[in-house]
C-alpha cells in the first residue's frame, strides 16, 4: 500500500486496509452521539443513502484537504439543502467530526501526531467553509 503524504487521506488508506465499509460504524457513532439524526432517514432504502451520502463526503473531504478541484463544492452544496431540511449548521459540521472519530478509533495506534493535527485543522477549515455571513 502506497501512503500518501497528504494525512487525511492517509488516515482513510489506512482506514480502508482495516475496513471494508466504513458505512455501519460512521452511522452507529452519528446516532449514538446525536439520536435525533435516526429519526432523519427513512426506514426503507436508507442504507443505501447513508452509503451514497459517505462516499460523497468522502470525496469532499479529500479534496478540501487536498487539491481543490471541484468536489470539495459539495460540503458548500449540501450545507445549502440541509438547511433546507431544518438540519442544525451545528449537527451538519458534527457529521465531520463523527468521521474523524471513526477513523481514528479504527486505526488505534496508527493514528499519528500528523493526522490528529490535520484532521483538527480541517474541521475547523470546513467550519470556517461553512459558516453563515455575519
Amino acid at each position: 500500500m502506497t501512503i500518501s503524504p497528504n494525512p487525511i487521506e492517509q488516515s482513510f488508506k489506512r482506514a480502508a486496509s482495516r475496513c471494508a465499509d466504513l458505512t455501519p460504524l460512521v452511522y452507529r457513532r452519528l446516532f449514538d452521539e446525536h439520536p435525533e439524526t435516526r429519526a432523519m432517514f427513512r426506514s426503507q432504502g436508507s442504507e443505501l443513502v447513508k452509503g451514497s451520502m459517505l462516499a460523497l463526503t468522502i470525496e469532499a473531504i479529500l479534496d478540501f484537504a487536498g487539491t481543490r478541484s471541484g468536489h470539495f463544492r459539495l460540503i458548500a452544496c449540501e450545507v445549502v439543502s440541509h438547511d433546507a431540511y431544518g438540519t442544525p449548521r451545528e449537527l451538519f459540521i458534527a457529521f465531520f467530526a463523527v468521521i474523524r472519530d471513526t477513523l481514528r478509533d479504527l486505526l488505534g495506534d496508527a493514528w499519528s501526531p500528523e493526522i490528529a493535527q490535520a484532521w483538527d485543522t480541517l474541521l475547523t477549515d470546513i467550519e470556517a467553509y461553512v459558516a453563515v455571513p455575519a
